[in-house]
């Protein structure tokens, strides 16, 4: 039977007084869990779009029916308290976020009404400070005499989220700032992101850990930031424009242009697109020069904000509600397109994980023709939701329908909407499958989440028997990141694997002695040049670093950072080996020594165990290393006051951030742990300090103040 279609809501101006009551009502629910998904769980359901127009609807009603206003509606709020997660900070001067301009008449309209609050004719001059909507996470920095002292999210906009140890951690924040006459009190505000670039590399480099792929930059980049851990925040690419301020005990400029320029003379990055505007007409122009260009920033953008230049105008403007009179946001339309789902594909991943793949009748969405498209896993397709995406209202997508395609965050194009009353009677239900579309047709299986309940990603359980694993294992192995050899690309390896000249790692070292059989040079699209080089790239690689080494094995779990930390905790191959096979036999001091590894727990541990476990996996590594070398990690210093040591860093640090910390400890032989053990020496703790400096005191450790730890170490 064919859905009928969803009735759409009387307009505004035919609501009721009963019946814009009751809408208010509802419309107060549905934006305060999307604003809970997008400010606490960093995990918005709706597109910001969607989201535009839910509030239009409300403030719209509301302007009809002033009488329906409360100090609790949301047009009175701003975002949603703090999660409870981190400490509370409450802002000095409060975080407000803009009202929104859909259409430049709404910019008109924008100008016109600062005219008449500052009784203004036409012939005067407003000059406008116009700049790119950064979409990211906004953030306060609070300096006193100079130094970083806080750092806090806007939360609700009076109380935010202290993420001070994490902030320390990004380049683009000065710890200190620069210049003369700086302000005893100084709050600097802008916002966090995270470039495409950057957003990419992240994603690629969690694929290749099997780990979370985020949906897009400002996900990411909110998602990276509030972390109770600093390290991974650090291990994190984000960068900070910043753009506004709070609490100043002195003003260093009387202009929103002047006050840009001094941050940048302070140390802070600023939009290098921010520009003066001088009338209506320039500031449209403006905001169609930069949508033009949006596609190729490498920071997502949803918008231009206009700001009035004059502070004493600004001041005499002052806010409505939640919002600056002397400020608007105005948004780019929503990136969609409509078209047709074609079919449904299954890509097997090198951790045997599924992604269905939408087939699509191409269709240009942002100047980008697009024929894919991500469908997450199997319950978005079912539209139940599960630990991942969700379409809206939860409906399910079928081959053959009418969908709403957006680019995501301008880089990862997705299914949004599907149109049900453009539902043929052809429309097929997929059926996720219950065997690998492999050879071999393994069992398929869903997989775990990190609190051990079932997750929504299906994997093939075929491991390295799948070809299909095995090709993707064979591509990480020779990719920049691991054994980085030229001339061996995804082409390639296909080529070789199906040709079953190359079905291994090893194999990729033994094929010149072996071209005499198969003559690789004659193949078309080769020749002696390209084949000879190929074989010295391939030559060249018998040497390589035991972090790149781990890392190219392609375990589950084990990303380049994780590589890292094992191979620094264990310094060479030998050591590395011998602790994973007395892991696979469960012996607890070798559990106990690796858990103790910073960045390393029972995921990481029982990935390893289940990898060496295999009798497979095993030859595979033992026939890889009769024919490379695997060179030790560098040996720090052996003659320092901690070498030998085993220390673990806790709660926050204000000298040096936590990675600076663990450099500084590798760098004079000490061992940097995550967890604290009978085997730890030291435990440096910090303000904040929580489990792991009781554990010390059970375990008897020396528990060093951050000031006694860097006397201990001479710097």
């Amino acid at each position: 039977m064919t859905a009928k279609p969803k009735k759409s809501p009387p307009a505004v101006d035919a609501l009721t007084k009963a019946q814009a009551k009751v809408e208010l009502m509802r419309l107060t629910l549905e934006i305060e869990g999307h604003d809970k998904r997008y400010y606490q769980d960093d995990a918005p359901k709706i597109s910001d779009a969607a989201y535009d127009e839910l509030r239009k609807r409300f403030n719209a009603i509301e302007a009809r029916f002033p009488e329906f206003v409360t100090g609790d509606s949301p047009s009175q709020k701003v975002g949603v308290a703090p999660s409870g997660r981190f400490k509370k900070v409450r802002h000095a001067v409060p975080m407000l976020s803009l009202d929104n301009a859909f259409a430049e008449e709404d910019v008109v309209d924008f100008v016109g009404r600062i005219r008449r609050f500052l009784k203004l004719g036409d012939e005067d001059e407003i000059d406008f400070s116009a700049e790119p909507k950064i979409d990211g996470l906004s953030m306060s920095l609070r300096y006193e005499g100079g130094e970083l002292v806080t750092a806090a999210t806007r939360g609700d906009g009076t109380e935010g989220e202290d993420v001070t140890a994490n902030i320390r951690t990004l380049e683009d924040v000065p710890k200190k700032l620069k210049g003369r006459n700086i302000p005893d009190v100084c709050e600097v505000r802008g916002e966090v992101y995270m470039t495409k670039q950057a957003f990419l590399a992240l994603n690629e480099r969690q694929k290749a850990a099997g780990e979370t792929i985020f949906a897009n930059p400002r996900n990411s980049a909110a998602g990276s930031l509030r972390q109770k851990d600093p390290g991974i925040t650090a291990s994190r690419p984000l960068g900070f424009f910043a753009y506004a301020w709070g609490e100043m005990s002195d003003m260093p400029a009387d202009l929103q242009s002047g006050m840009i320029s001094w941050f940048e003379r302070c140390g802070f990055k600023t939009n290098p697109l921010t520009k003066q505007c001088h009338s209506v007409e320039q500031l449209i122009a403006f905001h169609r020069k930069i949508e033009e260009q949006r596609a190729g920033l490498d920071y997502d953008i949803d918008g231009v904000v206009y700001k009035v230049d004059r502070l004493d105008w600004q001041e005499r403007l002052g806010f409505v509600s939640r919002t600056p009179r002397w400020a608007i946001a105005h948004k780019f339309p929503a990136e969609r397109a409509i078209t047709v789902l074609r079919d449904i594909e299954i890509q097997v991943g090198r951790t045997g994980s599924f992604t269905p793949v939408g087939k699509l009748e191409p269709v240009g969405v942002g100047g980008v023709i697009v024929q894919n498209v991500t469908l997450h896993n199997e319950d978005y397709i079912r539209g139940i939701g599960g630990d991942g995406e969700q379409l809206r209202e939860g409906r399910d997508i079928r081959i053959g329908d009418t969908v709403v395609v957006q680019r995501a965050g301008d880089v990862i194009p997705q299914i949004v909407d599907v149109v049900i009353d453009k539902r043929p009677k052809t429309a097929k239900e997929y059926h996720f499958p219950k065997k690998c579309p492999c050879p071999l047709h393994t069992d398929v299986v869903r997989g775990e989440t990190a609190t051990g309940e079932e997750g929504s990603r299906a994997r093939c359980t075929g491991e390295f028997a799948c070809p299909y694993q095995k090709i993707e294992h064979l591509k990480l192995f020779a990719s920049r990141r691991a054994f980085d050899i030229d001339g061996l690309g995804e082409k390639q390896i296909e080529f070789f694997f199906e040709q079953g000249w190359v079905t291994e790692p090893a194999d990729i070292f033994t094929l010149p002695k072996r071209n005499a059989k198969f003559k690789l040079e004659e193949i078309e699209g080769y020749g002696e040049t390209s084949v000879r080089n190929l074989f010295a790239s391939i030559e060249a690689r018998r040497n390589i670093s035991l972090e790149r080494f781990i890392f190219a094995l392609g375990m589950r779990h084990v990303g380049e950072t994780t590589a890292l930390a094992l191979a620094r905790g264990y310094g060479s191959w030998t050591a590395f080996h011998d602790a994973c096979l007395k892991v696979t036999k469960d012996d607890e001091e070798a559990i106990a020594e690796m858990d103790a590894l910073d960045q390393i727990g029972d995921t990481v541990i029982a990935s390893i165990k289940a990898y060496f476990g295999e009798s497979h996996n095993r030859g595979i590594v033992e026939r890889l290393t009769k024919e490379v070398t695997i060179l030790d990690t560098e040996k720090p210093k052996s003659n320092s006051a901690v070498a030998g040591k085993t220390v673990v860093f806790t709660g926050s640090l204000e000298k040096m951030t936590r990675d600076e910390a663990k450099a500084t400890a590798e760098r004079l032989g000490a061992k940097a742990a995550g967890s604290v053990s009978k085997k730890t020496d030291y435990v440096v703790a910090g303000p904040g300090a929580g489990s792991k400096l009781a554990e010390a005191k059970k375990h008897g450790v020396t528990v060093l103040t951050e000031d006694e730890w860097l006397k201990l170490v001479g710097e």
